[in-house]
């Protein structure tokens, strides 16, 4: 009786890694986002290495870099349309988007979503989004290290990741890092200019 459990379970295990492979292959041919060949990110030990740089359309269809936003602090967030601790933190997004983008901060939402750009367009509308929405790919996801949904990336002004949060945290965790960002972009701005007057 053991081992016929046991087998149906093997086989059901099997079944499912097959249809997982199969959802997956049928996204199309594999093209990639991600600029260069950078060595994809570990969860958890993002924090110091350059972040890889990546070309995604808008909800409009324009190709934007995240290498475009060089100069700003930028907080990039993974999330999709089915992800409830991403709904639950993105009207904090909104808020502090608000509250620090004069300061030069630039929130940045990667859609990690296979509802279709209608579906996202729709929610971002919803939610009243007040930030840069990109359609993303599971490339640049798997660059990061994006094993969860949400997760943030917190980037500073020349590139680097700062800090990094998988899953769902508060929302003053998430200020305080930005606050982190812009203080450390302002620190290395005055170093950078007391280095050059020397």
């Amino acid at each position: 009786m053991k081992r016929n459990a046991l087998a149906i379970l093997v086989i059901a295990l099997v079944v499912a890694v097959m249809i997982y492979a199969g959802v997956r292959s049928s996204r199309g041919p594999k093209t990639t986002a991600v600029i260069g060949n950078p060595e994809p990110l570990q969860p958890n030990e993002a924090k110091g290495k350059q972040a890889p740089d990546f070309s995604l359309q808008d909800l409009d269809g324009r190709p934007v870099k995240l290498s475009d936003y060089r100069g700003k602090a930028v907080l990039l967030n993974f999330w999709a349309t089915f992800c409830g601790p991403c709904k639950e933190e993105m009207p904090w997004l909104v808020e502090l988007q608000k509250q620090y983008g004069p300061q030069g901060l630039q929130i940045i939402g990667v859609a990690l979503d296979d509802s279709g750009k209608d579906t996202i367009v729709k929610y971002v509308k919803q939610m009243g989004v007040n930030y840069t929405i990109l359609q993303g790919q599971d490339s640049v996801g798997d660059a990061y290290g994006a094993i969860g949904l949400p997760a943030t990336y917190y980037i500073d002004r020349n590139g680097k990741i700062i800090d990094s949060a998988l899953g769902l945290v508060s929302r003053g965790e998430i200020e305080d890092n930005i606050k982190k960002s812009l203080v450390e972009d302002k620190a290395q701005t005055a170093s950078a200019g007391a280095k050059a007057k020397s």
